[in-house]
């Protein structure tokens, strides 16, 4: 995979400029990876957005069964999904419009992140928003 889909700039560039984040995967489960990314970017003030398809509230923020449901713009598309799974999650951050996917370690699916690429979003995978966050120290 090498660097292609952890370009500094694109991370950098979501972590200080992407306000509106679904995270597929989040349920209620603190512990959880997505459930602590997620209360990370929601603490230093972005719009987190759960989806599950369990569809519960999370961290105070309505869940959506689907990406299709979420209303409004989507600026990042968080997978927290396994990496067999990600694909349509992908697939789907596609079909809404959204400006980006991130993929968090361990999740990988390059035929995904290029099929994302070509249809105009950016795409970081592999990297884990709060190391990323704390390697930068962006406020």
């Amino acid at each position: 995979m090498g660097n292609r889909f952890a370009d500094q700039d694109v991370i950098r560039r979501l972590l200080t400029e992407a306000h509106t984040w679904a995270f597929v995967g989040l349920s209620d489960h603190p512990g959880r990876t997505a459930y602590d990314q997620a209360g990370l970017l929601k603490s230093r003030g972005r719009r987190i957005i759960p989806v599950h398809p369990a569809a519960g509230a999370v961290l105070g923020e309505p869940g959506y069964a689907s990406l299709a449901e979420v209303p409004g713009k989507v600026d990042v598309v968080a997978v927290y999904r396994r990496s067999e799974h990600a694909g349509e999650a992908i697939d789907e951050a596609i079909a809404i419009g959204a400006g980006a996917v991130w993929l968090p370690l361990g999740v990988i699916d390059e035929a995904a992140g290029e099929r994302a690429l070509a249809a105009g979003l950016d795409v970081v995978m592999d990297r884990c928003p709060g190391v990323e966050w704390a390697l930068r120290r962006t406020a």
